[in-house]
């Protein structure tokens, strides 16, 4: 009996008998992945680095929408794994019938920035609820997270990359109803561009108003201005988070549009710059890795920008993980009244613009916005 030879398709994927091996692959590298997150899983606060030793409870100051409390969390983190298999199921698909399929590569890639999470969780001043399934809170790059690093940021991939799909939608419907000298046919790039940084951002802000509503995370200090709800729990700096996402989403979109010629435009780009032209594939996702990398340390660069100016001076009262101290690197917070006990974090110095740490003389104004809240 002869061994079926192995075919190499146009995408760079390698099948026996017509059947490619890539998404088993993928299926073992995230059975792996469940492992590790399933073995090193934590609830609550445990690292003594962010845990309140003076907390009776993990009682919540505040409600949380519609008065549900922890039961958002489950319903956050077991939708998180109904959507993540969804995803799987239909890169595998996709992959079966062209392997390389881009928006399969754009899916990895997109996931793959999660790396970067614990750094622009510190950037934005991100408090996830101690709660959640999270990784040991002191593994090195973990610990820049304000508090803890949750699991769930595994679904990146439906956030940066799910606006590209009614974006390329809409620039299609436009295009079938335009004349070919209109903007949309001469301009495709752009025109997805645009759409997609409006989608995007109106995405954004509804889900990430509706997730700090729902306790999930706080932005514990944002810029007064731009901002919605500021100085109270559910702060959310509109302006600055749902346009600094986009820098990550429109790159994701553009990279994934398809010319006449069928193929998309990080495929283009690795063909003129000749970058492993002798597996596509690879060279695709590679291409699309470091550009969404590039957007996000944008993102995170902006953030840290307004971190270091001292702008960023609304804190969200009342704090309402009392389980953990009170994340408060510049000192905001003490000052507006919160009684803490506090912690500073790490990329407290000159990274903040405080060369010497967390300032030691916080005076308490009178009318703090955090004075008198009901602990």
């Amino acid at each position: 009996m002869s061994t079926p030879h192995p075919h190499i398709h146009p995408g760079g994927g390698t099948t026996v008998g017509n059947r490619s091996l890539a998404p088993w692959g993928w299926g073992l590298f995230g059975a792996v992945v469940l492992f590790l997150i399933a073995y090193h899983a934590r609830m609550g606060a445990v690292s003594p680095r962010i845990a309140n030793p003076e907390a009776i409870s993990d009682a919540r100051p505040v409600e949380f929408l519609f008065g549900w409390g922890d039961l958002w969390l489950a319903i956050h983190e077991w939708g998180t794994v109904v959507v993540m298999l969804l995803i799987i199921a239909a890169c595998v698909r996709a992959w079966r019938r062209q392997p390389g399929h881009p928006y399969v590569l754009m899916t990895i890639a997109s996931t793959a920035i999660v790396w970067q999470d614990p750094i622009m969780n510190w950037a934005p001043y991100a408090v996830y609820n101690p709660e959640l399934w999270h990784w040991p809170e002191d593994w090195p790059l973990i610990e820049l997270s304000p508090t803890v690093e949750p699991f769930i940021v595994i679904g990146y991939a439906a956030f940066y990359f799910g606006p590209f799909f009614p974006a390329m939608a809409l620039l299609r419907r436009l295009q079938a109803r335009a004349s070919m000298d209109a903007f949309v046919w001469r301009h495709p790039l752009w025109s997805l561009a645009g759409l997609t940084f409006v989608i995007g951002f109106i995405f954004d802000a509804c889900l990430e108003i509706m997730l700090v509503h729902t306790g999930l995370y706080i932005y514990s200090q944002v810029i007064p201005w731009g901002s919605l709800f500021a100085g109270t729990t559910f702060q959310f700096p509109l302006i600055w988070e749902s346009s600094l996402v986009c820098v990550v989403m429109v790159p994701a979109a553009v990279l994934c549009y398809r010319d006449d010629t069928g193929r998309t435009q990080a495929e283009k780009l690795v063909q003129r710059f000749r970058f492993l032209t002798h597996r596509p594939a690879l060279g695709t996702f590679l291409m699309m890795f470091a550009i969404l990398n590039a957007g996000y340390f944008v993102y995170g660069g902006a953030f840290a920008t307004i971190r270091a100016s001292g702008l960023a001076t609304a804190v969200a009262c009342p704090y309402p993980y009392r389980d953990a101290k009170v994340y408060d690197p510049q000192g905001y917070y003490e000052t507006e009244g919160e009684p803490g006990p506090f912690f500073e974090g790490y990329w407290n110095g000159w990274m903040t613009a405080q060369p010497e740490g967390r300032p030691q003389h916080n005076p308490v104004r009178t009318d703090g916005m955090c004075k008198g809240e009901e602990r």
